[in-house]
């Protein structure tokens, strides 16, 4: 069994068993603070996509209906910026090209496995029917091209901090304005420039030309909520050049986070730089909305600024004062993080799929039963929900620790 890197840890994704750690014992060199902070990412992913009941949910637990930012929609940019400042911490992103291509490629496996999971055992699943886009699928594009780009904007192949990330920032700055005028200026057939709802814009009709509305979020085969809209994905083709730039905005703080400053001052200097990437996500909001599921410029710098603020006082917390007990937990989520984004996700399937006998005599949805007869009646509607979403992490924690405990740490 090998060590595994800091950085190899952020970019894991399961495929392989390496690493020897002793238990709540990690190496000097390592950026706690960051595993700290993909763990409180993850723990929030598990809680916000596992409600008891969708009907009964505290508003900060949801995504916003469109425009607008709520605190889960903070989740899916948080992790690409992990994934960005990872990606400067690890050695192999500076080794063999083919190594980033294979790590991308079995991350967008997995991303396709989870969106068929488990359709393919129902005799009506047909491959016409697979949704291709997803979030896996975006973090495997991200990864490769943010990884691409690190190593072809080195200065003169050698490191040279300051002038890589001025090369980095300029493409973020381009690609952010070529998608704004983009999906405001450019005709949609059909439709209208600068249409930004659901079905009407831009990305949705790349996505409907390039896929086929059956392989997308909206109007998939068992999409029966929204028979009105054209086809649409919030993981579609367009929007993922900024969520790359997001990536990208990891990649500087990682090189940041490795140049030659004090403690004090790397914690300082990202939230200095935080709040003006939100003030100028703000600001550009009344042109182009904060948007998810358009990944907007705007989306990408107030996410961007609030990742930063984020990780800046994980680092001066942990890192800087050294207050780590409380971080334990989500380390331990954070090392075997896709590990757990896969589990997650197999298991909220399941829970969803498996129908069981109820108290009548009729079957019924296996999470349903579980949350009616254990959670329901022993707290008010949202609290019960949320119980149910705890007790959820709970679960996918205690199996974590215990992968923790046998130095099991799963990774491409």
């Amino acid at each position: 069994m090998q060590t595994t890197s800091h950085a190899d840890v952020g970019t894991s994704m399961a495929a392989r068993v390496t690493g020897r750690v002793q238990p709540l014992a990690l190496p000097a060199t390592r950026l706690l603070s960051l595993d700290a902070f993909r763990g409180l990412t993850m723990a929030a992913m598990v809680i916000v996509n596992n409600p008891g009941d969708w009907n009964t949910v505290y508003w900060p637990l949801l995504h916003a209906e469109w425009n607008g930012c709520t605190p889960t929609d903070l989740v899916f940019p948080y992790f690409l910026f992990i994934v960005g400042v990872a990606i400067t911490l690890s050695r192999s992103t500076l080794g063999s090209w083919s190594r980033i291509v294979r790590r991308s490629l079995v991350i967008l496996g997995f991303g396709l496995f989870l969106t068929g999971f488990p359709f393919w055992f129902n005799p009506a699943f047909t491959p016409a029917t697979w949704r291709f886009p997803g979030v896996l699928q975006r973090i495997a594009v991200c990864y490769l091209v943010a990884a691409f780009l690190y190593r072809l904007t080195v200065p003169n192949g050698e490191r040279q901090d300051l002038r890589h990330a001025i090369r980095l920032g300029g493409w973020i700055v381009g690609v952010l304005l070529v998608y704004w005028a983009a999906m405001t200026w450019m005709p949609v057939p059909g439709g209208s420039a600068g249409d930004l709802s659901p079905s009407g814009n831009l990305g949705a009709f790349i996505d409907r030309a390039v896929f086929g509305e059956s392989h997308l979020w909206k109007k998939h085969a068992w999409d029966k909520l929204h028979p009105w809209l054209a086809g649409w994905d919030p993981e579609g083709i367009l929007s993922t050049l900024p969520a790359i730039a997001t990536t990208v905005i990891g990649v500087i703080t990682g090189l940041w986070l490795r140049a030659d400053r004090s403690p004090s001052g790397k914690a300082a200097g990202m939230a200095v730089a935080a709040l003006p990437l939100m003030a100028l996500g703000l600001a550009w909001h009344p042109l182009f909305p904060i948007n998810k599921q358009l990944w907007t410029g705007s989306y990408v710098l107030f996410t961007g600024g609030a990742a930063l603020l984020t990780l800046a006082a994980c680092y001066w917390i942990i890192d800087l004062r050294g207050w780590k007990a409380w971080s334990i937990p989500f380390v331990i989520l954070g090392l075997n993080a896709i590990a757990l984004y896969v589990l997650e996700g197999l298991v909220e399937k399941l829970l969803i799929v498996i129908r069981v006998t109820g108290s009548e005599g009729k079957p019924v949805v296996l999470q349903h039963l579980i949350y009616t007869v254990w959670f329901e009646p022993i707290a008010s509607p949202k609290n019960a929900s949320l119980l149910f979403a705890l007790a959820n992490l709970a679960v996918f924690f205690a199996v974590l620790y215990a992968l923790y405990r046998r130095k099991i740490f799963l990774k491409v």
